[in-house]
């Protein structure tokens, strides 16, 4: 089977979507968005994702998108401004390692999160920026690096600094080549890190750190399988091969990760603070 951490792609293997799952599709510009439901614990097990939001932006390549547009931004921002806590503190976690580029997104993107926490309100308001709200940012870097699981990690920050949500960003794995690098999907059901390329770490979630939890992800990698599957219409390599266990990713990925990298980050930032303008977040973290 396939790795996949696409909601939609796993609705789109079966005939038709299973009882408790629920679907809508729309179009703003160029962005065509799915949002799927999973409602039931039985739709849940069906589609094996967990009960929560499903929501799929797929947009032009980000390889050969080098400008910021609006009607895009705007798609992106106002699906993840759906699923945020409304007030209080959010914390953003840039999973990955920066080292290796098809891992790297979480870390670039979190890079550009404007953090303020640290500003007081009258410090802003003297400034200029309004009521910002509060935001902290981290890249925790992975357990080879750190000895440290990030879940352990986030459990401590959160009881630490208690925000009223987390949002995680993270590359992850499709089984369409067609959909590397042009494909957002958006979540509050968590992740596991690690899992789109067969290393399950510990989940973060909800349950595991007790505060909503908002996945955000760009399809970065497929595995070998895949291409082959897509290549010669079918056929299927044995995952115990050598080239089996390879997972493959777009020649030009510096360029995907950087741009993708630069749409999360600014549409975080534009959902948390809608009272700047797109132009003045930009010159913030610039």
């Amino acid at each position: 089977m396939f790795r996949s951490d696409l909601a939609l792609e796993q609705s789109e293997s079966m005939d038709q979507l299973p009882g408790g799952v629920e679907s809508e599709n729309l179009t703003v510009g160029e962005a065509k968005i799915t949002r799927i439901k999973v409602v039931t614990q039985e739709g849940a097990e069906k589609m094996g994702k967990p009960v929560g939001n499903y929501i799929t932006i797929e947009l032009p390549p980000f390889s050969t998108e080098g400008t910021m547009d609006e009607d895009k931004l705007s798609a992106v921002k106002n699906e993840i401004s759906r699923l945020i806590p409304a007030e209080g503190l959010i914390l953003i976690i840039g999973i990955g390692n920066v080292e290796i580029t098809p891992d790297a997104l979480g870390p670039k993107a979190a890079a550009t999160v404007l953090a303020t926490r640290h500003i007081s309100p009258e410090l802003a308001m003297a400034s200029g920026l309004g009521n910002l709200r509060p935001v902290a940012v981290l890249s925790p870097g992975v357990l080879g690096q750190t000895g440290i699981e990030t879940g352990e990690i986030l459990k401590g920050l959160v009881d630490k600094v208690k925000p009223s949500g987390v949002i995680v960003i993270d590359a992850l794995a499709s089984r369409k080549l067609s959909r590397l690098g042009n494909t957002i999907q958006i979540s509050d059901t968590g992740i596991s890190p690690g899992a789109g390329v067969g290393n399950m770490r510990n989940e973060i979630n909800s349950v595991t750190l007790g505060v909503p939890v908002i996945a955000i992800g760009v399809p970065t990698v497929v595995d070998a399988s895949t291409m082959v599957s897509d290549i010669t219409g079918g056929q299927n390599l044995n995952e115990n091969d050598e080239m089996g266990k390879m997972m493959v990713t777009p020649r030009e990925i510096d360029l995907l990760i950087e741009h993708a990298a630069v749409m999360i980050s600014h549409s975080i930032n534009c959902a948390l603070h809608p009272h700047l303008s797109s132009d003045d977040l930009l010159a913030l973290v610039s």
